[in-house]
């Protein structure tokens, strides 16, 4: 019993320590391309990614499954130290990680614990490399390859629509009742005039202020906006499952009791996750705002919409992509477009370098923890 709290502890740390890097994958190209400031877009990436954990228990049970059994072959005995080790490296890694500034993965993280505190636990026979080299290592090396060339590719689309939709918005006008056009002079025009009230109206105009329409207007910003949402609901559906199968790692639980258990699991790592983001968000967030490229505000929307379709479309098929692969692969796409000189490499480099190293360091501390817990428990 106490070892199912302690792991539960760890669960929740782990899910903070989450929220801390992760949040600013989704929010960080509203802020590097001017759409808001730093505490307004956390806080809309915190909202988001709560949504998205929550959601996960519903429509990723295969991440799950993955984490908590497909790594290590069946019928091993393991011991309930295992989880506790695996949540206290990769907590321990993706917390130094945040402190420093560093986007990493917490997928990166926890498969690394899980192969440095499997291997110190049964040695090299007990785990399944094919399905850690397949359904782990080869998404997190083809993602950032492939959220780069997609950004690359998409951006040209999204940059042709929104020249054609510059300066134009959607404008809700429910007082007018009707459906207006509006030159970039404020001339208007009448296209359409409801008889009486209770029907839909939407004006279109160029510029609904200049030409006095009150209402709700849709424009190129509510674009960035709404995607960077996605971005970040699609965040914590991916991240959210990985976590909670540490609940299930060597029978720490052995099986969901009820499902009153499972969401109560899901709800507490989406709100630990939600908290981490609004609270330690900012550090990360900087880094990839401000210093791997400057962003307009299409750009920006390219890289969001690269992200959030590729996070979510692999978490719904139960691969576990990095969305810290992704979302920076994506923002260095956008600046690659620009040219070479558009990228500051430093901070690319010290990023790819973090990736390198969050697998043999969460490794290596989840040994250390496997070894010290052993000992204590």
């Amino acid at each position: 019993m106490e070892h199912s709290l302690f792991a539960a502890c760890l669960i929740i740390a782990l899910a903070f320590a989450n929220g801390t890097n992760d949040v600013s994958k989704a929010i960080a190209t509203l802020v590097g391309s001017g759409v808001t400031n730093y505490r307004t877009a956390i806080l809309w990436g915190s909202v988001w990614t709560v949504i998205g954990a929550a959601v996960s228990a519903f429509v990723a049970t295969a991440m799950v499954k993955t984490f908590s059994s497909g790594l290590i072959l069946t019928g091993m005995a393991i011991p309930p130290v295992l989880a506790l080790a695996v949540l206290s490296g990769a907590t321990a890694w993706v917390f130094i990680a945040s402190r420093t500034g560093l986007p990493v993965s917490t997928t990166h993280a926890l498969t690394g614990a899980i192969v440095g505190a499997g291997l110190v636990t049964f040695g090299g026979h007990g785990l399944v490399w094919p399905a850690i080299l397949n359904k782990i290592a080869l998404p997190l090396l083809l993602s950032p390859v492939l959220a780069l060339t997609v950004s690359v590719l998409i951006h040209p689309v999204i940059h042709g629509m929104a020249g054609r939709w510059e300066g134009a918005c959607l404008c809700l006008a429910p007082t007018y009742r009707a459906l207006v056009t509006i030159d970039a002079r404020g001339a208007t025009r009448t296209l359409f005039q409801a008889t009486g009230f209770g029907k839909p109206v939407a004006a279109v105009p160029a510029q609904c202020a200049q030409a006095g329409l009150r209402g709700l207007t849709i424009g190129l910003d509510s674009v960035h906006w709404i995607s960077s949402g996605l971005a970040s609901l699609a965040r914590g559906t991916n991240d959210a499952p990985k976590i909670v199968a540490m609940l299930l790692l060597g029978g720490t639980v052995a099986t969901w009791p009820s499902v009153h258990l499972q969401v109560f699991a899901f709800a507490s790592v989406a709100l630990a996750m939600g908290l981490g983001s609004y609270l330690g968000g900012l550090r990360v967030t900087e880094v990839l705002a401000e210093k791997v490229t400057r962003m307009d505000h299409v750009e920006g929307l390219s890289a969001n919409l690269t992200t959030s379709s590729l996070v979510l479309i692999s978490a719904t098929m139960g691969l576990p992509v990095s969305t810290t692969h992704v979302s920076s692969s994506a923002i260095i796409g956008i600046g690659l477009l620009k040219g070479l000189r558009a990228v500051r490499w430093a901070t690319v480099r010290d990023m790819v370098l973090a990736w390198i190293v969050t697998l043999p360091a969460a490794g290596i501390l989840a040994c250390l923890a496997y070894l010290l817990l052993i000992r204590l428990l």
